[in-house]
């Protein structure tokens, strides 16, 4: 009976022991593990300073927030999550009603002083509070961050272009003999992971994510770095219906003026409205490539080229208005001894007209009632000699007439017949053509087989 009753005050006292040891606070307390123990968040948590601390890193990208090509700034939204030994932290689940791990607040436990060589801002994002510990001595920290991080980029192929951002984590005064980086995982998994969890990616297309770490000799020490290469491809489609496609169009336009008369300034006028147009896309492309490029960008080559087409069609237009206006001066001038001719012609024609005028004045005022036949035979004779002189002068006028009218219409088929320097233009101008439509052609397909290949 009393091994009976010892055996049940055995059970009691088991269950009372475990109902006891069922809270994380037993866990805690256990562990001694509170805010005025400094031995949890001072140094590096090792029972040995010998013992080499392996932090292991994981990266998921979640969003790309934002490039800025202008600046050189990649701000991307990822998770990060690290975890480490502490050999201090380790407990037995069973004796704690199977508790494995807890969170604790951060500000009690020491953490790698890991930071990212690229980031230029402070994270706007608040840190996670808690980390989590396990019975086997592991602390797991995760945080969001929205890294404003510098990015080498590479436009010369824009808006074609393809961006590797880096995202280098180190330690900032621990060697490897201390703290020692390793990657999670491979850069397929890490791949995968991301485009599964990505949220948003701006005008870019996620392509892949590459893991590699390298040990560099900083100082009298080594370090390893783990570096995160993001790799990203821009959406041209709306580049391409924007800036490229209005400025073909615009060539296009300097083509079709060829077809404008050259004897107006109404072709001068389109074509130099045409070539404000592509200055004023050419200053919108500045603000956005940056200035610091080692290349060229092939969009900028597109635009100069274009640019330079349109000027030596505008300076080709000019040159054969002042062929054509040349030729048209000594024109100008035979068409003022005309009129001075016209003028003397009229001069001349006055008097005749004067002498009309008074034979109709005489012959209407000499008219006498009553004459004798013998007095109407002189008078007969004076009429007919009027009336020959009107005949002789209506002949005269009509063929004064007759020499003013050849001499319009001669003038006017010498005006409608082309001068030299007209010819010399128009030949001018086919040639021009042609070889404006040869180079623009040639230039085009040349920069479309530099963006593609």
């Amino acid at each position: 009976m009393m091994f009976v009753s010892l055996f049940f005050l055995f059970l009691l006292m088991d269950g009372a022991s475990s109902k006891e040891n069922c809270s994380y606070q037993d866990v805690l307390n256990h562990l001694n593990l509170n805010y005025n123990n400094k031995l949890f968040y001072m140094t590096r948590p090792v029972i040995n300073y010998t013992t080499v601390t392996e932090v292991n890193l994981d990266l998921l990208l979640y969003a790309i927030l934002e490039m800025k090509e202008k600046e050189q700034l990649f701000v991307p939204y990822v998770w990060i999550t690290m975890w480490w030994n502490n050999d201090y932290i380790s407990w037995n689940p069973d004796e704690f009603c199977g508790i494995s791990s807890l969170s604790v607040p951060t500000e009690i436990m020491w953490k790698p002083d890991l930071t990212i060589e690229e980031t230029i801002e402070k994270d706007s994002a608040p840190p996670s509070p808690y980390v989590t510990i396990t019975s086997r001595g592991n602390v797991e920290l995760t945080n969001d961050q929205v890294l404003v991080s510098t990015c080498r980029m590479q436009v010369y192929r824009f808006p074609f272009d393809t961006q590797s951002c880096n995202l280098t984590f180190k330690s900032f005064i621990h060697s490897d003999e201390e703290i020692k980086l390793v990657y999670y995982g491979n850069s397929s998994a890490a791949t995968e992971e991301s485009r599964e969890l990505m949220r948003t990616q701006s005008e870019w297309l996620f392509i892949n994510i590459t893991v590699t770490s390298q040990t560099i000799q900083y100082y009298s020490f080594n370090q390893t770095l783990v570096i995160y290469t993001i790799n990203m491809k821009r959406r041209s489609a709306l580049y391409i219906v924007n800036f490229l496609l209005p400025i073909v169009f615009f060539l296009c336009l300097d083509l079709a003026s060829f077809l404008i008369s050259d004897s107006g300034g109404e072709k001068l006028s389109f074509k130099i409205t045409v070539l404000l147009a592509v200055t004023v896309m050419q200053l919108i492309l500045n603000d956005i490539l940056p200035s610091s490029s080692n290349r060229i960008p092939l969009i900028a080559t597109y635009c100069i080229g274009i640019f330079a087409l349109m000027m030596l069609s505008l300076l080709e237009s000019v040159f054969v208005m002042y062929l054509t206006e040349k030729d048209n001066a000594p024109q100008d001038n035979e068409t003022d001894e005309d009129l001075k001719l016209s003028e003397d012609k009229r001069d001349k024609t006055r008097p005749e007209r004067e002498v009309n005028k008074l034979s109709h004045s005489t012959s209407g005022c000499d008219v006498s009632p009553i004459k004798t036949p013998s007095e109407m035979l002189p008078v007969a004779k004076e009429d007919g000699n009027i009336q020959q002189m009107k005949v002789s002068l209506a002949n005269d006028e009509l063929s004064q007439l007759i020499k003013t009218l050849t001499l319009h219409l001669s003038s006017r088929k010498e005006e409608a017949k082309p001068g030299y320097w007209t010819r010399v233009a128009k030949r001018i101008n086919n040639a021009f053509f042609l070889f404006y439509f040869s180079v623009a052609s040639l230039f085009l397909i040349y920069m479309f087989f530099k963006w593609v290949q």
